[in-house]
């Protein structure tokens, strides 16, 4: 992939997908930093080679802190996310609090870190932003999700043309249902309000993929994070390269 020495920092790297990402890219060679907003990611970094930096991507002062101690970057992946149902109905006290929470941390917090990292990213440098495939259909119960993800392909849409002139590319990875702690809980919660069991929620995901095999697991969406930030992916920008195994046609 020609990452070997590449600068690389991963947000909401201590679990899931983005430790999937951060350990993938550990493996090709590159100098990592995983940023995530609790001691988790020094843990988690400690166990696969990288450096751990602690901050919340919506604190803007803490993100610049964080940063200073990475240096400039080659590679900056946008991974930090929250996932939780938000019900249109939702009469919670805490439920629109919830829900602005959702789009502060995937969107505004995506923003914050890029806004922060912009000046470390060398001329070239790469952008890859976690999207998911609810960022392209709709899911009921999900929605500030579901908007933050569609808002998610905007600005990588928006950030490539922006960035272009700098020569930074900017693309996103939309994965389909990838078995993460934060998957598990949505598939469980769905089944207490729905009445339909767990294992039939799993059932129906996988009946969806046009490949099947069950749910993915973290290492198998990470391959599409290394290419969209290798020299074999020179030409494309602006794009939102879906992994899910056939089960939203892009």
């Amino acid at each position: 992939m020609g990452l070997g020495g590449a600068r690389v920092l991963v947000t909401g790297a201590s679990r899931g997908i983005g430790l999937g990402v951060a350990r993938a890219f550990v493996e090709a060679g590159a100098t990592v930093w995983a940023l995530a907003e609790d001691e988790a990611a020094h843990v988690a970094a400690r166990g696969i080679g990288a450096t751990g930096l602690r901050a919340d991507v919506t604190d803007a002062q803490a993100v610049a802190a964080a940063l200073s101690q990475a240096g400039s970057l080659d590679v900056l992946v946008n991974n930090a996310g929250l996932e939780r149902i938000t019900p249109a109905d939702d009469a919670a006290p805490d439920a629109l609090a919830l829900f602005r929470r959702i789009l502060d941390v995937n969107v505004f917090g995506m923003a914050v870190v890029t806004a922060q990292a912009l000046p470390q990213l060398a001329q070239g440098a790469r952008i890859v932003n976690t999207a998911s495939i609810w960022g392209r259909v709709a899911e009921p119960l999900f929605g500030a999700y579901v908007a933050s993800k569609h808002a998610v392909i905007g600005l990588t849409k928006t950030w490539a043309k922006e960035l272009g002139p700098r020569g930074i590319r900017v693309n996103a990875v939309a994965p389909g249902w990838v078995r993460t702690d934060a998957s598990v809980r949505s598939a469980r919660v769905l089944a207490a309000r729905t009445g339909v069991g767990e294992g039939e929620i799993i059932a129906g995901v996988e009946a969806a993929q046009a490949l099947g095999g069950g749910l993915m697991e973290p290492e198998d969406v990470t391959a599409a994070y290394l290419f969209l930030a290798s020299p074999l992916s020179a030409n494309v920008t602006g794009q939102t390269l879906g992994v899910d195994r056939g089960e939203v046609p892009w």
